[in-house]
């Protein structure tokens, strides 16, 4: 069983940044894609992005390219989400999840975090 940990969520401003860190405390999670999802009221939850095992492989759903930006670094064994230029369309609870291939963590993950809370304020 994976656990995984969100935080870094909170209050901006529109036009703000946040970054999210994913981590799984005493575990490693190196080999598992993963992947960013939010939820905002009312709305089902979505695809952010997600990065590969390696970090050399992103994609990001069309809505936050070029604003969003998925990293990793496996040696502190966590993965950041860096929102850039945020908009009050970007509010919802953020999870991040984990698979073993890009194509689980996208469709089918395998491990969920318990998310953490955006508002952007207009």
């Amino acid at each position: 069983q994976l656990q995984l940990v969100e935080s870094g969520g909170g209050l901006v401003q529109a036009g703000g940044s946040l970054r999210l860190s994913c981590s799984a405390p005493g575990r490693t999670f190196s080999m598992y894609a993963i992947g960013w999802f939010r939820q905002a009221p009312g709305k089902e939850r979505e695809l952010v992005g997600r990065i590969s095992w390696s970090g050399t492989d992103t994609h990001y759903a069309p809505s936050v390219k070029g604003r969003f930006t998925i990293s990793r670094d496996n040696a502190k064994n966590t993965v950041y989400l860096q929102m850039n230029r945020l908009e009050p369309e970007d509010t919802g609870v953020y999870y991040c999840a984990a698979g073993g291939e890009v194509e689980t963590v996208q469709r089918r993950p395998d491990y969920w975090g318990q998310g953490t809370q955006v508002t952007v304020s207009s």
